[in-house]
């Protein structure tokens, strides 16, 4: 991946590691600076035998197992499923981060994405940071189109990372994705797409080159 300073915004908690934990991983292990915004804990669809904030915990728990500094953790608090509605607030958010991080790269999802609150996101980010190299992460069950035109090879070590952070997120084990199962099979075939064991797909909407 392009640049050393790396900005992952994730729509709600949970999102940027299921798109490109084990990527993140392996960046933080080459000694990239990795940023983490999530924009929502999604406090509004937790299941009522867990803590309202639970997610919130979790992704800490979740992010530190990945490498994240705790300091490079960024959290909001808007409600799920009403991105659409606060486009300005999220953009004011977004630029806030632009001027005080400067990103070489972010990483965010789809343009395409189905979900609201993600496909929102995704195109504020983009005018936020249209100056920066962005790609895309895979969402695949939001994903009816994803161009797989970007692949970060990573290694078991990076996989079992990405595992273990998603383990982390006790409250959302009732989804189908949830599971180590599948992120496996996601990553080995992108891998197989690129003739190695493991990778990431990302789509490119802007890669600048000096």
């Amino acid at each position: 991946m392009v640049g050393e300073t790396i900005l992952l915004l994730s729509p709600h908690t949970d999102d940027a590691e299921l798109g490109c934990g084990a990527s993140i991983a392996k960046f933080i292990r080459q000694g990239k600076k990795v940023y983490y915004a999530a924009f929502s804990a999604c406090e509004q669809s937790v299941l009522p035998e867990f803590p309202k904030d639970i997610l919130i915990h979790e992704v800490r728990e979740a992010t530190s197992e990945l490498g994240i500094r705790p300091e490079n953790l960024f959290l909001f608090r808007y409600e799920v499923r009403t991105f659409n509605y606060k486009r300005q607030e999220i953009l004011d958010d977004l630029i806030r981060l632009r001027e005080q991080l400067k990103p070489d790269t972010v990483l965010m999802p789809c343009l395409h994405d189905i979900h609201q609150d993600h496909k929102t996101l995704a195109e504020e980010g983009l005018r936020a940071f249209k100056f920066c190299n962005v790609f895309c992460y895979e969402l695949p069950w939001n994903n009816l189109n994803f161009n797989t035109a970007a692949f970060e090879v990573v290694a078991e070590e990076d996989v079992l990372c990405k595992v273990k952070a998603l383990d982390r997120y006790k409250s959302q084990a009732h989804r189908s994705y949830a599971n180590e199962e599948f992120l496996r099979s996601q990553l080995r075939m992108r891998g197989v797409q690129v003739s190695r064991r493991y990778a990431e797909a990302f789509e490119v909407v802007r890669m600048i080159s000096e």
